[in-house]
């Protein structure tokens, strides 16, 4: 093999290599990432450390899982879309209500080994002072909901701050999930 050959050759490697690389970036920052989850607060859809592929393209809808920056860390949560703008929120008696229609909740952690209810009553109102969630916003809770710091505790969350949702579970290997909206 020639110098040229060889030079040629070194270039068309390093070319090959720098497109894959920069490739890898573009996806990664604008079509889909991996996350880790930290935590329990949405067991059991997801548990401590669980390996996830944050769409970043998605429309967001009702009960989607997002990910989305933390209002009071330098961290990133994940949380299920209960209020979209212009809804009206009410938890009573441990039952979710939007809009005035009642939904079953098959995500949620009840268990508990001393039988209390799982999410206290509350209004949208009463817990952000507004009516219906606003435009821009988006109302989150935790499916463990015993443990879960979530919109009832820090309030409604700018739409602009979500990084993505979670489409699939990828990690640990035997707990491979894709996610689909419960109500669909």
């Amino acid at each position: 093999m020639t110098e040229k050959k060889f030079w040629k050759e070194c270039f068309s490697w390093l070319f090959v290599l720098a497109t894959g690389i920069a490739f890898a970036f573009i996806i990664k920052q604008y079509v889909f990432s991996p996350i880790i989850v930290n935590g329990a607060s949405m067991f059991p859809t997801y548990e401590d450390k669980d390996v996830i592929i944050v769409s970043k393209f998605s429309e967001i809808e009702r009960f989607d899982h997002v990910v989305f920056k933390a209002p009071y860390e330098d961290e990133y949560y994940i949380k299920r879309v209960i209020g979209l703008p212009g809804d009206t929120i009410e938890m009573k008696d441990d039952v979710l209500i939007i809009n005035g229609k009642e939904y079953e909740e098959p995500y949620v952690n009840r268990t508990s080994e001393l039988n209390l209810r799982v999410t206290e009553d509350f209004t949208l109102e009463e817990l952000t002072g507004e009516k219906t969630v606003p435009e821009g916003s988006l109302f989150v809770l935790g499916d463990n909901r015993l443990k879960s710091f979530d919109s009832r505790h820090f309030g409604l969350i700018p739409i602009d701050d979500v990084y993505g949702e979670s489409k699939i579970r990828i990690f640990p290997l035997q707990n491979i999930k894709v996610f689909y909206h419960p109500y669909e």
